[in-house]
């Protein structure tokens, strides 16, 4: 897949949702606290471009840091990093097999809907892939990937969310081919920033 269409598409997203905030409503639900800090763990089941319908599971650990004093559209931004191992209920014939990756990179939140707060990410990093081989010398690759994705926090009670989040990675020039793993993640997060407004 080349990269250009890739970076168009995200680039109009994200100008177009940035001007949904500006009529989602009048006063926010929620006022920002000192530390502009998400930190939050879940399941993960990816789909791992290894065969058709094969799926496996694993953990994400993700810290998201918003930047702040940004003007106008630019309010939203910041910095996410996550960490994965996709390294569970391997299918039948390819049981060593694993990712997992280090990434980090830009992310964007848009405005608050009463408790929802969704957000678009583009993460680069390292991935590590271990599978079943006949080789006993090459049973593991790393790469730099790339990672585009988005999801939603909902917050609960007070500072603890639920977030959905999906992701689509790009291996490059595995085995002659770009691999492209790509899975869902449920999980909970503690926002030390979010501070619900009273009526």
């Amino acid at each position: 897949m080349h990269w250009k269409p890739l970076c168009v598409l995200f680039l109009s997203l994200l100008v177009v949702f940035a001007g949904a905030p500006a009529r989602a409503q009048v006063t926010h639900s929620a006022t920002e606290g000192k530390l502009p800090l998400t930190v939050g763990a879940g399941w993960s089941n990816y789909s791992i471009d290894w065969g058709p319908g094969r799926r496996m599971d694993g953990i994400t650990a993700w810290a998201d840091w918003r930047l702040r004093g940004l003007p106008g559209y630019l309010r939203g931004l910041g910095v996410s990093v996550e960490g994965e191992c996709i390294c569970w209920n391997a299918p039948d014939g390819i049981g060593q097999h694993k990712l997992q990756a280090g990434l980090g990179g830009p992310s964007y939140q848009f405005g608050r809907w009463k408790r929802a707060r969704p957000y678009l990410k583009y993460m680069i990093g390292f991935g590590g892939m271990t599978f079943s081989t006949y080789n006993p010398y090459y049973s593991h690759d790393t790469r730099v990937i790339t990672a585009p994705g988005g999801g939603a926090d909902v917050y609960l009670w007070n500072k603890l969310a639920v977030r959905a989040d999906y992701e689509y990675q790009f291996w490059p020039d595995l085995f002659g081919k770009t691999s492209n793993p790509n899975g869902f993640t449920l999980g909970a997060a503690w926002d030390f920033g979010y501070r619900p407004r009273v009526q």
